[in-house]
């Protein structure tokens, strides 16, 4: 058996749960020679590939289940999709994932080495342990809501305390753990109404009915939190880029205005600056520059009161 593939067995069901990291030739050859699953099924399962969307099949006698949940990734600071597939059987639950996602990870590993955790789940039916499995991924889930919706708070407090711009950039990187978030559970309700309709003999989910659909309301809830927190980034946005171009147009009124009160300063540096000695007024009067000073002062005051009383100013 190969080394990325870890087994932990029920004492008393003959129920086992086969954990299987980073599946490559070696894991799906074993798969594939002690299983007989499906070629297609085990293409899927290859560490390499990626899964679009959440995947519902029922073979004849186990069903392959593709599921995605979000997990943190702290080096890009970025929310990504991690998929976890299934295979099921009648006497065994097998998991194949990249090993990021710690509820799965924590999960087996008590399962592995605490005998009450072990008895607890493994005794009971293929059902209640793939129950558990799912509704620990969908709690895990939570957490990652919660952080986004912390984030959306400290920018509209940021965004209100003058750091508009700066929220520009936070924004825009939380809009897009948003709509990965949305794109990651947003085929989970059917996929797991698929997998409450099924009528397969080595699956008792009808036992258990009432926890499947609490899988089902948890998935509804976190869409409902999503589409409350698109609503809100998307008011914040435009609350900032609102408060970022009036900023913009109050600097450029500025730069307006002085332009405006230069543009005669110019023209009368200009008059006097002409080479015609000859006949250039106050060219030799001993208080022509600060004459022409003078000028310049009044025409200056003389736009500033009118842009007063425009209100441009």
């Amino acid at each position: 058996m190969p080394d990325n593939i870890s087994i932990t067995k029920s004492s008393k069901s003959g129920l086992s749960w086969i954990n299987v990291i980073n599946a490559k030739d070696k894991e799906i050859d074993y798969l594939k020679k002690k299983y007989k699953f499906k070629e297609l099924d085990l293409q899927d399962s290859y560490a390499a590939n990626y899964a679009q969307r959440p995947k519902f099949h029922e073979r004849n006698n186990y069903f392959f289940l593709i599921l995605q949940f979000p997990y943190y990734n702290r080096k890009e600071q970025e929310i990504c999709a991690e998929e976890i597939d299934f295979f099921v059987t009648k006497n065994e639950i097998i998991t194949v994932h990249k090993n990021n996602l710690e509820p799965i990870i924590d999960f087996f590993s008590e399962c592995q080495k605490n005998k009450f955790v072990s008895n607890q789940y493994l005794n009971s039916t293929n059902a209640s342990l793939l129950y558990e499995i799912i509704i620990r991924l969908q709690y895990y889930t939570y957490p990652i809501l919660d952080h986004i919706s912390l984030d959306i708070q400290e920018i509209e407090n940021n965004i209100f305390a003058g750091q508009e711009r700066a929220m520009v950039t936070k924004i825009l990187y939380t809009k897009r753990n948003i709509l990965n978030v949305r794109k990651i559970m947003e085929a989970h309700k059917n996929v797991l109404q698929k997998l409450i309709k099924t009528n397969l003999k080595f699956f008792p989910v009808q036992k258990q009915i009432e926890h499947y659909y609490n899988l089902v309301e948890h998935t509804k809830n976190m869409w409902g939190l999503m589409a409350g927190q698109k609503e809100m980034i998307e008011s914040l946005e435009n609350t900032n880029n609102a408060l970022v171009s009036f900023k913009l147009s109050d600097i450029m009124k500025t730069l307006t205005i002085f332009s405006v009160v230069v543009i005669p300063l110019t023209l009368i540096a200009s008059i006097f600056g002409m080479n015609v000695e000859t006949s250039m007024p106050l060219i030799n009067n001993p208080f022509g520059f600060w004459f022409i000073l003078w000028v310049m002062l009044v025409s200056i005051l003389v736009m500033l009161v009118v842009f007063k009383r425009k209100k441009w100013l």
